[in-house]
């Protein structure tokens, strides 16, 4: 079973769970029960972690669960106040519809390219300002976290067989070796870790500003056509 499945079974779990909180509030018209607070109190618990996982902070179903949850008192589950828990379940369901559409993949891309944006922009502000080195050990972490989704995506071990985790050149050689890109690549890919390795251990003589301008351009590029 893969990820999506997975997390579409569990939004149907919540969903379930939060409609049997639905038609318990709407029948009662007393004090809360005991094991019904606990079972309220786990469900939004669960609900609001499974929500942060896959949203950011900042998105709309975030902002409406914290809304539910500043105003909604879990000790209380009545006919007067259950329908809040209504809109939990709006999102719920919004989110298995994304879910089950592959939305929420696009979405997670163009938030990836968000941040992507904006490291070359601060690499670019380096350069501008003269801080090669700072830009060369960006770019080349930017280039590893490339390399190691590739692999995630396209089934590669991140360890060797000693468990060990496989640094940059070892993944370029295996991502090669199963044809995610050519060998023109890799060979470029190759000497851009060797400047990334040279400005993270200090080598700062071994290369110069064209040089990181030109790793940088490769980087965009390659970013672009792979993580389409």
């Amino acid at each position: 079973m893969n990820r999506t499945n997975i997390l579409i079974q569990e939004t149907e779990k919540l969903l379930s769970a939060g409609l049997l909180l639905i038609e318990y509030g709407r029948k009662n018209s007393g004090e809360i029960l005991d094991d019904k607070i606990k079972e309220f109190t786990i469900w939004t618990t669960r609900t609001g972690e499974f929500i942060s996982k896959l949203y950011p902070k900042t998105s709309q179903y975030q902002n409406q669960y914290n809304q539910f949850r500043a105003n909604v008192p879990m000790n209380k589950l009545h006919s007067n106040n259950y329908k809040a828990i209504l809109e939990i379940i709006g999102i719920l369901e919004a989110i298995k519809y994304e879910l089950e559409n592959g939305l929420l993949d696009n979405l997670k891309k163009l938030l990836q390219a968000d941040i992507f944006a904006d490291f070359i922009e601060m690499c670019e502000h380096l350069l501008k300002e003269g801080y090669k080195d700072a830009a060369a050990v960006i770019i080349g972490s930017v280039l590893e976290d490339t390399l190691r989704k590739l692999a995630i995506e396209k089934g590669i071990a991140l360890v060797n067989d000693k468990g060990k985790s496989l640094t940059m050149e070892p993944l370029n050689v295996e991502l090669a070796r199963s044809e995610v890109y050519n060998q023109l690549f890799k060979k470029q890919i190759t000497s851009w870790v060797d400047l990334r390795h040279n400005a993270a251990h200090g080598h700062y003589d071994q290369y110069d500003t064209k040089q990181v301008e030109q790793m940088l351009s490769f980087v965009q590029s390659f970013v672009t056509e792979m993580m389409k």
